[in-house]
């Protein structure tokens, strides 16, 4: 009789047990609340929103970039590419003068076809694409490098490419506020402009014939008459 009351007092504690775990994971599955952020992430949606700051042209930032300062990001590019004149070919092509030269300067090296089927030569604006993202300014390239994500850094180590060989004259910054100057155009206009309908009967030009009247005479003897 014992064994029996012992083997229903085993059982009926192994049922709460297992009941108890059932509940404590459904509470987990169906009352952790809904995700912080619903639904599944697009690459290069928060790029593409609204709030993402303009990107300043690359103009602007070689007007203040720093040679020195892009020879030591060029650092980076070192293993691969040689700078000076007449420099052996690496792993990628000796880069010297290679600013206003054709995508694939150097005759017999062995470029992909993604990189020399590109048209035009190297700019000042090519080579800063080239420089944030070479797989996606030339899909397909050989170039295994994820590319510079700083500005500054792409500005100062294009000036420092542009001072070995090439030394093209550096382009012309967008005039600060241009884009602002028919907005103030039009406020000077609104400002020039009459205050109110009294200034315009008195700053109109009298009909012909007809005397001008002076408004301070006028204003005098108004105040006599009184």
């Amino acid at each position: 009789m014992d064994d029996r009351t012992n083997t229903i007092a085993g059982w009926v504690l192994a049922g709460c047990a297992a009941a108890l775990g059932l509940s404590i994971a459904s509470g987990m599955v169906f009352h952790s609340g809904p995700p912080e952020k619903p639904g599944y992430p697009v690459e290069g949606a928060a790029e593409a929103g609204g709030g993402a700051a303009a990107a300043v042209p690359i103009a602007t930032l070689l007007a203040t970039a720093d040679v020195a300062k892009g020879a030591e990001v060029f650092k980076k590019c070192a293993a691969c590419h040689t700078v000076n004149q007449g420099g052996a070919n690496g792993i990628g092509p000796n880069l010297w003068g290679v600013l206003g030269k054709k995508h694939g300067h150097i005759p017999g090296f062995a470029y992909s076809s993604a990189l020399t089927g590109i048209p035009g030569n190297w700019d000042f604006d090519s080579m800063n694409a080239w420089l944030t993202s070479p797989r996606k300014y030339a899909p397909g390239t050989k170039m295994t490098f994820a590319g510079l994500g700083s500005a500054e850094d792409r500005a100062n180590v294009i000036a420092y490419l542009n001072s070995q060989g090439s030394n093209l004259p550096l382009p012309a910054a967008p005039a600060a506020g241009a884009e602002a100057a028919p907005a103030e155009a039009e406020g000077n206009v609104a400002e020039g402009a009459p205050a109110n309908t009294a200034d315009v009967v008195n700053a109109a030009t009298p009909a012909s014939g007809a005397p001008s009247v002076d408004p301070a005479a006028a204003e005098q003897a108004a105040k006599k008459g009184q």
